[in-house]
């Protein structure tokens, strides 16, 4: 769980980034290969098993985390404004701080795959039989069909996961594992190709690492370590907020 608290994925310089653009490149290449074939397998698993995953999928969808961390951003800022008390102040203004971050940080990929997906216009599984698995329609801004790639779903599991990890860098594994599930699921009910979902996670991930490092270089919420290390601020207001001491 090291990996949380660097300022990237990666420790090293450029050469380790080159190559990590590399290996990502060839894996999508690869998985191209069998996209229909690993497609058709997720989609013919026994109903009950497809039906879970159809639960599970629902748990991707960022509409409710994009809205509970606003609604506590606004909330918390809100009420800091109202209260005299200098250290309750302090405590609803770190709150503030975390909402808007979950916000941003969950936000911001999910916006730029909502676009990307648009701009790329590739055809979903459900298209395969009568479009195949490669036809494009860039610009497909209202076609939904024509928006596979990158995953949307998986975009959010992951800026999820490494939005919460960071803050809570414990919850790492639980969080990864839920992200890795949902993301299988929008292969099993028939909405992606694992090359969309691995795009997704990539956006996810580097999405959530960027709004982290952005909101660290002011100050907010995270702080840059001597080290080079990235970790949360301090937050013992918090506690005291609700009477902890």
């Amino acid at each position: 769980m090291s990996h949380v608290v660097q300022r990237w994925p990666l420790k090293a310089g450029n050469s380790s980034w080159l190559i990590a653009t590399a290996v990502c490149v060839l894996l999508l290449v690869a998985l191209s290969f069998i996209d229909v074939a690993v497609s058709q397998i997720g989609q013919g698993l026994p109903a009950p098993i497809v039906t879970l995953f159809g639960w599970i999928t629902q748990l991707g969808v960022s509409d409710y985390i994009l809205v509970g961390s606003l609604l506590l951003f606004l909330l918390a800022g809100a009420l800091s404004l109202l209260l005299r008390d200098p250290q309750r102040r302090e405590g609803l203004r770190q709150l503030a701080g975390i909402g808007g971050f979950v916000f941003v940080g969950v936000g911001l990929p999910s916006l730029v795959t909502a676009i990307v997906k648009r701009l790329i216009g590739r055809s979903r599984p459900t298209l395969y039989d009568s479009v195949g698995a490669f036809d494009f329609q860039s610009l497909s801004w209202l076609d939904w069909t024509y928006q596979s790639f990158p995953s949307g779903h998986t975009t959010t599991a992951f800026a999820l996961c490494y939005t919460v990890s960071f803050l809570v860098p414990r919850a790492f594994p639980a969080m990864l594992g839920l992200a890795v599930l949902i993301a299988l699921s929008r292969i099993i009910v028939g909405a992606h190709y694992p090359t969309d979902v691995l795009g997704g996670a990539i956006v996810g991930t580097l999405g959530a690492y960027l709004v982290r490092n952005i909101f660290a270089g002011r100050g907010w919420v995270f702080e840059t370590r001597p080290d080079g290390a990235v970790g949360i601020r301090p937050f013992e207001a918090i506690g005291r907020l609700f009477g902890r001491r």
